[in-house]
């Protein structure tokens, strides 16, 4: 577990950096999206990346990892998105946008230990190409969930879907090393 909460930091600083920069570079543009269109955002970087694992063509030049960290970056936005719904306009400064990442970050780390202790790090056996479909499942419930106004019966809501989706990811990008 030790090894794993390591390069779960890792990646999730690598991730981080790259959210600051591009809040830098185009400040909080994204805030104007709707959780549903982030949820359409991570759908195409799941899709692309399922493409380039059952075709092994890459034509666009991103690669697959550098697609997994804009899912945990575009998961991390939902997540605001979700828990800020009145202010889907609103800018945020650098420093306000990194202190909510933070939080969500955080928030998923204790939610993947503890999920980790209880499946006794499975993902670690587990093939990228298994991850890659489970974000797709993942994204395929959230638009379902979406669909039906949020209203689920038996079921946990986006935000569950998309810690799952963001800690998936960080799991592929560790195995991909």
């Amino acid at each position: 577990m030790e090894n794993t909460i390591s390069e779960y930091t890792k990646v999730m600083n690598v991730c981080r950096e790259i959210f600051k920069k591009k809040n830098e570079d185009y400040g909080t543009s994204w805030r104007i999206l709707r959780p549903s269109s982030l949820t359409d955002q991570i759908f195409i970087k799941a899709q692309r990346i399922r493409t380039i694992q059952e075709t092994g063509e890459n034509k666009v030049g991103e690669s697959p990892n550098d697609a997994f960290m804009a899912i945990v970056n575009y998961c991390i936005m939902a997540i605001i998105q979700l828990k800020e719904k009145r202010d889907f306009n609103a800018s945020l400064s650098t420093d306000e946008a990194i202190s909510k990442y933070d939080a969500c970050a955080k928030e998923a780390f204790d939610l993947m230990k503890k999920k980790n202790h209880d499946y006794g790090e499975a993902w670690v056996d587990m093939r990228v190409s298994s991850i890659t479909d489970l974000i797709l499942t993942k994204i395929l419930r959230i638009k379902q969930i979406e669909d039906n106004k949020g209203k689920t019966i038996a079921s946990e809501g986006s935000e569950g879907n998309y810690f799952d989706m963001l800690n998936y990811a960080v799991f592929a990008l560790i195995l991909s090393k």
